[in-house]
């Protein structure tokens, strides 16, 4: 095995433990946002008894193995989605880095703006899905960014402005006549965001997506009765789903249905 093959499984490894280290950071900013604690002061703690974890109880996925998924001070449970952020991360930024390699052109700035777009809408996706909310700070930060790494990746301007008027729009009218009931001021603000990140016509195909996804996820916890047909539903999970979906394939899928309608 020669050396650009030892040098791309390294490439991968790296990739995957910056993933799961992520994930990790991402369970904490979760919860210590919720919880009104600063990001970035003391050590991580149980979210039970609050006591402050040891650096071998805080390895992703290996310590939540090791303690049976409880903790060892008040053994409560840890929540599981801890453990599913963590490998879920990994993958998805392992994907990343295999799509980006396959390019015919790598492209270290792409890939660290794909990066930085998973991670903001990872993090929509867990507070939206736990606590049925999207943080405005977090929605305009990642508008922010996407403005900042498409102009200087050269992406159109034009399209991005279509894009982010077209579904902030289409929400913003939906927020209007259900006087909120439909959708909340999150989904407008992430449909800005998304508009800014994938331009149009792409934005467009993320949408559909999160409106397929969402149904059929609606009617699988409909037929479980995980949920009534009065439940809320987050929404922002199935926007941040489309949107990552169109992140790796969105310009694939548009070109693909281009070429159907020819």
């Amino acid at each position: 095995m020669n050396y650009l093959v030892y040098t791309g499984y390294f490439f991968y490894l790296i990739i995957f433990l910056i993933g799961l280290s992520l994930g990790s950071f991402l369970n904490a900013w979760v919860w210590r946002t919720r919880e009104n604690f600063r990001i970035i002061s003391g050590r991580s703690m149980c979210p039970n008894c609050r006591r402050q974890l040891r650096w071998y109880e805080n390895i992703p996925v290996i310590s939540f193995l090791v303690l049976g998924g409880k903790c060892h001070t008040c053994h409560n449970p840890i929540p599981i989605h801890f453990i599913f952020v963590e490998i879920s991360t990994a993958l998805i930024f392992l994907l990343a880095a295999w799509l980006h390699v396959r390019a015919p052109v790598f492209d270290s700035l792409h890939f660290i703006r794909d990066l930085t777009f998973l991670v903001i809408l990872i993090m929509v996706f867990i507070y939206d899905f736990l606590y049925q909310e999207i943080l405005s700070e977090l929605v305009w930060f990642g508008a922010l960014a996407a403005l900042f790494f498409n102009l200087y990746l050269d992406r159109s301007l034009g399209y991005m402005l279509i894009g982010a008027l077209a579904i902030g729009g289409f929400f913003f009218l939906q927020y209007v006549i259900s006087k909120g009931r439909w959708i909340g001021g999150g989904d407008v603000r992430l449909g800005i965001m998304m508009g800014i990140w994938l331009g149009w016509p792409v934005v467009l195909v993320a949408l559909i997506i999160a409106y397929v996804t969402g149904a059929i996820g609606s009617l699988f916890l409909l037929l479980f009765k995980r949920k009534t047909l009065s439940s809320a539903t987050p929404f922002g999970t199935y926007l941040a789903l489309g949107t990552l979906v169109c992140i790796f394939w969105g310009d694939q899928i548009v070109s693909w249905y281009v070429g159907l309608l020819r």
